[in-house]
């Protein structure tokens, strides 16, 4: 199996961490994640993409082990980092893959530095427009939780995410605890950047060959795909039956099937 590598690179936020797999002399894809994950949801794909691509899983500024600066949380924000790293390892252009936050965060990459972006893959990527930032006005706070004294803050982030998780499946929740546990504080910021992205000036100038992944069983992000697929006729559409909102973690071989079989594809 290909080995997993860890390192920081130095950017303008500080330490920014990333994890890779594959040869560095092929072709890269960059893996983004939700929030507030780490590059560990891409723990079991990224082997899997390393077999035909470098792979290179980073944490977005402000979550996992990458610093954020002091800079305030935003899509655009965390981009530019995404630049600054894949500037840094040397890499001129790559295929981005993003889930969730992730996902939005692609889609700023491909639109904003269009001659960095080969192939993009969209995975329960929200659809951001005037409509989706009144309605997550509206409701509460996805995980956020007071800390409370005698430790139940985190049985009720447990709970808040126990739902959207695989019944049988518990170590993907615990997996996720340990990621938001990290960014206590903080644990809405990729939330509330989501929620502020105004994709739908961004999503015009997405060009490149996209493939949007669609987890069946995600209640919150599978309707945006056919929202997406409206504003990306290029787009192809694959359905993962029975994901739900940890699917790289969940599902990594369809997941990483899913990407290499597209980017393969691609001149």
């Amino acid at each position: 199996m290909t080995k997993i590598r860890r390192a920081f690179a130095d950017l303008s936020v500080g330490q920014v961490h990333y994890a890779s797999c594959g040869d560095p002399r092929g072709e890269t894809v960059l893996l983004l994640h939700q929030s507030p994950r780490s590059w560990a949801e891409y723990r079991h794909v990224l082997p899997l993409i390393g077999r035909r691509f470098r792979a290179v899983a980073m944490d977005t500024a402000g979550f996992g082990e990458s610093d954020d600066g002091g800079v305030p949380a935003s899509i655009e924000q965390w981009a530019r980092v995404a630049i600054e790293l894949i500037d840094a390892l040397g890499i001129a252009r790559t295929h981005v893959v993003g889930h969730h936050t992730g996902g939005v965060i692609a889609v700023e990459l491909a639109s904003t530095f269009a001659a960095r972006v080969h192939g993009l893959v969209l995975s329960s990527t929200p659809y951001t427009d005037a409509g989706f930032r009144r309605a997550r006005a509206e409701r509460p706070p996805i995980d956020e939780v007071a800390i409370s004294g005698d430790g139940s803050h985190l049985s009720a982030l447990w709970q808040k995410r126990q739902g959207f998780y695989p019944p049988a499946r518990p170590e993907l929740l615990e997996a996720f605890v340990l990621d938001a546990l990290k960014v206590s504080g903080r644990m809405e910021d990729g939330h509330r950047a989501v929620a502020s992205y105004r994709m739908e000036e961004r999503i015009a100038k997405v060009r490149q060959p996209t493939l949007i992944l669609r987890a069946t069983d995600d209640p919150f992000a599978a309707p945006h795909a056919k929202e997406l697929k409206a504003h990306l006729p290029q787009a192809r559409v694959v359905d993962i039956e029975g994901g739900m909102v940890p699917l790289p973690d969940q599902m990594p071989e369809a997941f990483a099937n899913a990407v290499v079989g597209f980017l393969e594809t691609l001149p």
